[in-house]
């Protein structure tokens, strides 16, 4: 089946009002986020990016609980959203962060599709939408300084995908829920192979969201990826400047 470039949009009646705090969050693009909530609600649902039972819990389960990772994001960085689906957390991040240069990260077509869609309809200008897995993009996209993922995949197997797209000292955050703790002390070796140097786990959204969200934060040191990473980083350098020069 192929979409157009305009998503049909026709307000939900599952979908709830917005909460206030919503609008205290995206302030000024609070009707950008209302947008985007409606979006996901008909769109979203029809193209099977979102179930119909999270439209009820649009607002607080998702909308809400990806924006308050802007609480813990540096300013003036670059983000790579991996798995976007969606576009959670990205676009929640992107509406209250335009400080930040997102790239949306999502492999299938059909999301891809949507996730440029509603990039263009919110004119959310510092956002780019990319199609490709994380292990596929290695030495084609620039590092980033941030990579944020959500419900992707257990933290060893995402760490292992993300972490190799950072900057030296850069660093992953991962909106988890209540098994951070375990799957920080299950992932420790892989963690460490992958050149991570310190790991945390945060609580964001006080006053916002309840309960608040969980975020598991790991810093690498300067070789993001370990020495595997390094040297297919170094490989793919060397291949662009030889394209480069033709």
């Amino acid at each position: 089946m192929r979409y157009g470039r305009t998503v049909p949009v026709t307000e939900a009646a599952e979908l709830p009002p917005a909460p206030e705090e919503a609008r205290a969050v995206f302030g000024e693009f609070f009707p950008e986020a209302v947008r985007y909530a409606e979006l996901l609600a008909d769109a979203g649902v029809k193209r099977g990016l979102i179930g119909p039972r999270e439209v009820p819990r649009l607002w607080e389960r998702h909308l809400l609980n990806c924006a308050v990772l802007s609480e813990v994001v540096p300013r003036n960085v670059t983000v790579c959203d991996v798995g976007s689906g969606a576009g959670l957390p990205g676009i929640p991040l992107a509406l209250v962060r335009r400080d930040l240069k997102i790239t949306l990260l999502e492999p299938l077509l059909r999301r891809t599709t949507f996730l440029q869609e509603v990039v263009e309809l919110l004119g959310l200008d510092h956002v780019t939408v990319v199609r490709g897995r994380a292990e596929e993009v290695l030495g084609k996209l620039q590092p980033v300084h941030v990579v944020t993922a959500r419900a992707v995949a257990p933290l060893d197997r995402l760490a292992g995908w993300g972490v190799p797209l950072l900057r030296p000292y850069g660093e992953m955050l991962a909106l988890k829920g209540d098994t951070a703790d375990e799957e920080l002390v299950a992932a420790k070796a892989a963690l460490t192979k992958l050149g991570v140097v310190k790991t945390s786990v945060l609580q964001v959204g006080e006053g916002v969201v309840d309960p608040l969200s969980t975020v598991v934060r790991v810093e690498v040191g300067e070789s993001p990826g370990g020495v595997r990473f390094a040297a297919k980083r170094a490989k793919a350098a060397r291949v662009g400047r030889v394209r480069r020069r033709r």
